[in-house]
C-alpha cells in the first residue's frame, strides 16, 4: 500500500475544533491547523537543525496547502 504524503486526521471525541494534517514522510509529525501546533513523531537526535527546521517549515507551508486544496475539493463536490 501506498501512504499519501499528508493525511486529514478528525477526532470529534477529544479534539472536537481541531483540524490535524499528519505529514507521513521523514520527518513525520502531525499539525493541529487550528492553533499550528505541531507533535514530531520521529526521534531528530543527531539531525542537523538547520537543515530540518527548513525543511519541516516548507513541509508546513505544504500540509497548509494540502488542506486547503482537499477543502475546495469538498466544496466543489
Amino acid at each position: 500500500m501506498e501512504i499519501p504524503k499528508f493525511l486529514l486526521g478528525d477526532n470529534t471525541r477529544s479534539a472536537k475544533d481541531a483540524i490535524f494534517v499528519i505529514h507521513t514522510e521523514f520527518p513525520r509529525f502531525i499539525i493541529n491547523l487550528k492553533d499550528d501546533e505541531i507533535e514530531m513523531m520521529d526521534d531528530l537526535i543527531g539531525s542537523d537543525e538547520e537543515e530540518l527546521a527548513v525543511l519541516v517549515a516548507t513541509y508546513i507551508e505544504e500540509a497548509t496547502a494540502f488542506y486547503d486544496a482537499e477543502m475546495k475539493a469538498y466544496e466543489e463536490e
